[in-house]
């Protein structure tokens, strides 16, 4: 097979190697393409590649046309427009994949090889990841290789040579670009495009149906990283504090709506004590304004570009989504209290159930309520009853509970008796309610992994996570985590949420678990780095690298007056250099391309490596006008050539044959 496409033609071999670098600039796209869009460009990319193996003609234009409407039709039904970024991506595709079945000259080509340097970008809206951009350079210098080889002579120049030539491009652009990136003034972090509002990833939502956290639970993609400054809690104590939800309608778990008025509404009332816990975060994008950091956190998260405010409930808000990678810095504190210390009117609210939803488990609390231990216990007392309950009944946790029911307490508590953190802490809260104890819900992350490489902790979409607060007396508010009663290890260091690994992670870690993870820590600190230094790298701190340059107070200004004289300066030296290489290349030669120049503009062809002789000749046998001056030149020329290859060659004789050269009658440019 390989030896049949060696020897195939040019043409069909050049085909054959840029439709598989367009391939490979669309295959990292596939998993946000729609089905009928990557089946439909693998299938063109097959045919085209057929046709051309086969030496078979190209389809009609009303192929092209049927294909066109196709994908037209596909893309609006599937976005119900063909504006925006996804359907636009989709598009694109589609048309670059059609357009490699209308390839018929150079012309055609070069669209495809433009094509396929904004399809390459496109593939930065959906991930600015290191595996991404690594990806995406191999498909640079795939298609400057193409675009390279378009331009060599007839034959079978070899394709080695011209990515050789790519190659070289590439690294004579790149510190041009490293300058660009630097200093070209911006105003968000590298593609702060806005993502489309509804295809934010995200653990966490802005309201709890049973069942929703256990499927985001499996996602293994990393929802932020945090740097403490000096030694961390211990990982039972690492609460991420997400939106707080209080309001149930039987189904859902939402925010709180109070209906009383501003004045009666319950207010953060923060107290801290203790040493407190510096660090810093790097937060993914998720589309929304919850600022993660632990529990208690009374003072604004530092954040470059974004305004935080704190709800009532002690969650951190920006004001605006996080629709890129940010960086903050936080003061948190693990000792707090917060909330009322006396029974106040707002905490109603946080005691309301919805009619006619869970009877088995309002009995329940009334049992509970007439049992003699527990007639007139206090709230710590139901509470511990409770947890003794969800320790001692049989309840399990479990990674696929699926959906509930209607009555989804019910379920749990008396039927299944297995659920995840969600079904725990809402039927937990909803006990709680039915014992007349003020209870919510909360969400965010619970815990992380060190990464002994970088010495980050690493908290994961997996390690999402819902808790209960119960309000007590003289205390306020109080974390109650329920899951922790039914398995421990779920808090703790020994056990985490694994989300499903592919055959050759499953390989490695039978062959050697220890390799796998130093491999996967080495990676994440690298892509930490990536993010950092490239992802995040703001007008902050453009501002701040001009500041280490000398500058007192850098601006947009001095950006640009640094880059405009960076620019000025390059061009100083480009200039120089050619002066330079004008006055010091082969002066025998200089004359030579000038000969040459001259009789090509009368119309005697020659090529660079065409010797004077040669020249001479030609001149002789082609010259249309006066023989005498034929000879002239031919005489010169010969002259020139003994120059050349003289025993003793003396610059005054190349000093006297650069004089005639500007004397001699050379022929007029032909019509």
């Amino acid at each position: 097979m390989f030896k049949r496409l060696y020897h195939l033609p040019r043409e069909a071999r050049d085909t054959l190697f840029l439709l598989l670098v367009i391939a490979w600039t669309i295959g990292p796209q596939t998993a946000q393409l729609p089905l009928w869009c990557s089946g439909m460009a693998a299938a063109v990319l097959l045919w085209r590649g057929w046709l051309a193996v086969q030496g078979q003609p190209l389809p009609s234009r009303w192929w092209l046309m049927a294909l066109l409407v196709l994908a037209t039709t596909g893309t609006a039904f599937t976005y119900k427009t063909i504006l925006g970024r996804d359907a636009g991506v989709t598009f694109i595709v589609v048309l670059l994949a059609l357009k490699t079945l209308e390839m018929r000259a150079r012309r055609d080509a070069f669209v495809i090889f433009f094509l396929g340097f904004f399809t390459l970008l496109s593939n930065f809206f959906f991930s600015q990841s290191l595996l991404t951009a690594a990806s995406m350079l191999v498909a640079l210098l795939g298609l400057l290789t193409a675009l390279v080889n378009a331009h060599m002579p007839v034959g079978r120049p070899p394709l080695l040579q011209a990515a050789k030539t790519a190659g070289w491009m590439a690294l004579l652009g790149a510190p041009i670009m490293a300058v660009l990136f630097m200093l070209f003034p911006r105003i968000a972090p590298l593609w702060g495009l806005p993502g489309d509002a509804m295809s934010g990833r995200s653990g966490l939502s802005a309201s709890m149906q049973v069942g929703t956290i256990a499927s985001l639970a499996l996602d293994d993609s990393i929802a932020m990283r945090i740097r403490f400054d000096g030694p961390p809690p211990a990982q039972p104590d690492l609460y991420f504090r997400g939106p707080v939800l209080s309001s149930f309608d039987g189904r859902e778990w939402r925010p709180l709506r109070s209906n009383f008025p501003p004045h009666y509404q319950l207010q953060p009332e923060l107290q801290v004590q203790g040493e407190p816990v510096k660090y810093q975060v790097t937060l993914a994008a998720n589309n929304r304004p919850w600022l993660l950091v632990l529990d208690a956190t009374p003072t604004k998260p530092e954040i470059v570009g974004y305004t935080p405010s704190m709800s009532p409930d002690l969650q951190w808000l920006s004001d605006q989504p996080i629709a890129d990678l940010v960086r903050y810095r936080a003061t948190s504190y693990p000792q707090f209290r917060h909330g009322p210390s006396k029974l106040a009117v707002g905490l109603q609210d946080y005691v309301d159930l919805p009619p006619g939803f869970n009877p088995r488990t309002l009995q329940l609390a009334a049992e509970m309520r007439r049992s003699p231990e527990l007639a007139r216990a206090d709230t710590p007392a139901l509470v511990n009853a409770v947890m003794e309950r969800l320790r001692t009944g049989g309840y399990q946790y479990t990674l696929e509970p699926g959906v509930f029911g209607t009555h989804t307490a019910d379920e749990f508590w008396f039927d299944r008796k297995a659920g995840f953190c969600e079904h725990i802490a809402s039927s937990f809260v909803l006990l709680m309610r039915a014992l007349d104890v003020p209870a919510r819900v909360v969400t965010g992350y619970q815990g992380g992994q060190l990464n002994n490489v970088d010495g980050m902790w690493t908290v994961r979409q997996s390690d999402a996570h819902a808790w209960a607060e119960v309000w007590m007396a003289t205390q306020g508010w109080v974390r109650v985590d329920p899951t922790s009663t039914v398995a421990p290890a779920r808090t703790g260091a020994f056990q985490r949420l694994q989300a499903p690994q592919s055959v050759f992670a499953q390989a490695l870690n039978t062959m050697s678990p220890g390799f796998a993870i130093n491999l996967r820590a080495m990676w994440e600190a690298a892509n930490n780095r990536w993010n950092q230094w490239v992802l995040n790298y703001s007008q902050a701190k453009q501002l701040d690298l001009l500041r280490n340059l000398g500058f007192e107070t850098p601006s947009w200004e001095d950006l640009s007056y640094v880059l405009i004289a960076l620019i000025v300066l390059a061009s100083l030296v480009g200039a120089a250099w050619t002066l330079w290489e004008r006055y010091h290349q082969d002066p025998w030669l200089r004359l030579l391309h000038g000969a040459q120049q001259r009789l090509q503009r009368a119309g005697l062809a020659s090529s660079a490596q065409t010797p004077p002789r040669q020249l001479a000749t030609l001149l002789q046998q082609q010259w249309p006008g006066d023989p005498a001056q034929a000879r002239q030149l031919s005489d010169w020329l010969l002259r020139l050539e003994a120059w050349r290859y003289a025993p003793n060659p003396t610059a005054a004789t190349l000093g006297t044959l650069r004089r005639e050269f500007r004397q001699l009658p050379w022929p007029a440019r032909q019509p």
